[in-house]
């Protein structure tokens, strides 16, 4: 008998049903695998600035005020961002002022809000039409993008942006869990999670005011609820986002760096100087090269200084052809909407004195994320999975280059001033860093520097005076000291006079500057250092333990108090 021939194969493609089948039988450990594979990643990239010390405003932050040492949790959560306090004292009290931990609570936020950003594309990329292998790809990717995109640098390296951090993972989860409701419908212990996180997202950063009109815009754009099917949800939102609008508003009235009492920087010139900044963030997204902690922007105070004229005419094209082109291309188009709408709290009216920083593309990155998946989505499966691994790995190797800047206070402000050589504070903070290395007489010559391309503040003229001592100048150091007392009369300007004068031996000069100092400020500290030093320079040792066990009555935390304090009583 001859064999019977097989029918030959169907060539028709597999239905979208099937296809999604052979997806979801995939192991449910492999997306657990993959974020591991993604946490390791991320240290890795990070590795270099995780024990990076602590730059410009990082000093200033309630951790390395002495007056919160030992205070108990209500005592630092008392302002205006509590949860951002509450995870300060947390590093606090597991390592006070050594900065690796603070490093690792950083990376850690990091990673967990790339992953908030793959459920949040996945989601999106199902509602425009997406499955299978590719929709799991491209919101992996998404993810990747924005744990590795070198933009992210300073948002993570950087302490003090623990705030972006922080509050663009609550702000994130709000919005994941709006999206991943069972139906258009939103229950109300729905509605309280999302108002909850959106009152964590506010109390921890104020520009995430902007959760509710991302709700309404992803309801309107992806025809999902609306405000009928989520009234309840909108009104709680409408109450919460009213309460946070006027602390926000009292705060920019009191601020003399942000708000519209900044006389020389009106809302019309921030304006139009956003017009371009905005395009920058759009290259620094797509040609992240020229990374600046501290860069110069020149003001546009009309329509025609430095194009500005041409930045907002981009912005109403891009805009009107997200908006005619919405349904053919429906990620990008959304992605528009989002990343200006994310971004308009620092980049529309509102003035703030640095009109540019990189962390602020943190919180509206998802936006220029989703118009990449537009594109990678029209390509051949093989192709963009390429692309996404190529992607991934550059921005990876651009990252590590990018935190080994930031591993060091004088790497980065060597690195800023060579990319911003005209503006005051990147050389101030440069100066800084050299007197950190014992390279005085380098420090002196950075704040010659910068005297000339700014004010001569009185935090300059301290400063300049103790790089001047440093390299044995102890008279220009005084001169240095007694002008700044003109900007300022503090204990702390005559305590180090009397440092500089008790160093050389000329102890009268030395003790009437002290006593200056104790009679401004019976409180400050370092007076009472520096007196004992004096005493103990003179082998009195008894008057020398008096004014260290002083200081130590001041603040029982001073390490220098306890140290001298040591050393006479052997």
């Amino acid at each position: 008998m001859k064999k019977q021939k097989r029918p030959p194969e169907s060539k028709t493609p597999a239905p979208a049903a099937a296809r999604q089948g052979r997806f979801t039988s995939w192991p449910l450990w492999w997306p657990w695998l993959g974020a591991l594979a993604a946490l390791v990643l991320v240290f890795v990239v990070y590795g270099p600035a995780l024990n990076g010390p602590f730059v410009l405003d990082d000093r200033a932050l309630p951790f390395m005020n002495p007056r919160f040492a030992g205070q108990p949790l209500a005592v630092w959560i008392d302002g205006v961002r509590p949860l951002l306090a509450f995870s300060f004292w947390i590093n606090y009290s597991l390592s006070e002022t050594d900065p690796g931990s603070y490093h690792v609570i950083n990376v850690l936020l990091h990673f967990l809000t790339s992953c908030l950003i793959a459920l949040i594309a996945a989601k999106l990329l199902e509602w425009a039409g997406v499955a299978g292998r590719r929709r799991a790809l491209l919101a992996a990717f998404a993810g990747a993008l924005f744990l590795l995109h070198p933009a992210q640098t300073e948002a993570v390296a950087y302490v003090a942006s623990r705030s972006e951090d922080l509050s663009v993972l609550f702000y994130f989860a709000a919005f994941a869990v709006f999206l991943y409701r069972s139906s258009e419908w939103t229950t109300l212990l729905r509605a309280l999670t999302i108002v909850a996180l959106f009152g964590a997202a506010v109390s921890t950063k104020e520009h995430t005011l902007t959760l509710p009109a991302l709700l309404l815009l992803t309801d309107f754009f992806w025809g999902r609820g609306g405000l009928r099917r989520n009234g309840v949800l909108y009104g709680l939102l409408a109450l919460a986002g009213s309460a946070g609008a006027v602390v926000v508003w009292k705060l920019l009235r009191a601020a003399d760096t942000a708000g519209f009492s900044m006389k020389d920087l009106p809302p019309a010139t921030y304006f139009f100087t956003q017009c371009r900044v905005i395009w920058t963030y759009v290259r620094m997204f797509v040609l992240p090269f020229g990374l600046n902690a501290d860069p110069e922007v020149a003001l546009s105070r009309s329509p025609l200084d430095h194009g500005a004229i041409f930045g907002l005419v981009a912005l109403v094209a891009a805009v009107s052809a997200a908006w005619i082109y919405r349904k053919r291309w429906p990620l990008a188009s959304f992605g528009v909407f989002v990343f200006l709408l994310l971004l308009a709290p620092t980049s529309s009216i509102f003035p703030i004195r640095d009109v540019m920083a990189e962390r602020r593309l943190y919180l509206p990155f998802l936006g220029l994320a989703l118009i990449v998946l537009e594109v990678l989505r029209r390509v051949r499966l093989r192709e963009a999975a390429w692309a996404c691994a190529g992607a991934a790995a550059l921005c990876a190797a651009l990252t590590y280059q990018r935190s080994q800047v930031w591993a060091s206070p004088l790497a980065l402000w060597e690195d800023t001033v060579a990319k911003s050589p005209q503006k005051y504070r990147p050389r101030f903070q440069l100066a800084y860093a050299l007197y950190e290395e014992n390279r005085c007489a380098e420090s002196s010559q950075s704040y010659e520097t910068a005297s000339r391309l700014g004010p001569a503040s009185y935090e300059l003229l301290i400063d300049w005076a103790l790089a001047l001592d440093c390299t044995g100048n102890a008279d220009e150091a005084v001169a240095k000291l007694r002008q700044a007392a003109i900007f300022e009369r503090t204990a702390h300007v005559y305590a180090e006079i009397g440092m500089v004068y008790g160093k050389r031996g000329r102890t009268q000069e030395a003790l009437e500057a002290l006593a200056e100092a104790e009679k401004i400020n019976p409180h400050f500290m370092m007076t009472y250092v520096y007196r004992g030093n004096v005493y103990a320079s003179l082998g009195d040792r008894a008057a020398a333990a008096r004014e260290y066990q002083h200081a130590l009555v001041v603040n029982p935390s001073s390490q220098a108090a306890r140290d001298a304090l040591a050393r006479v009583s052997r």
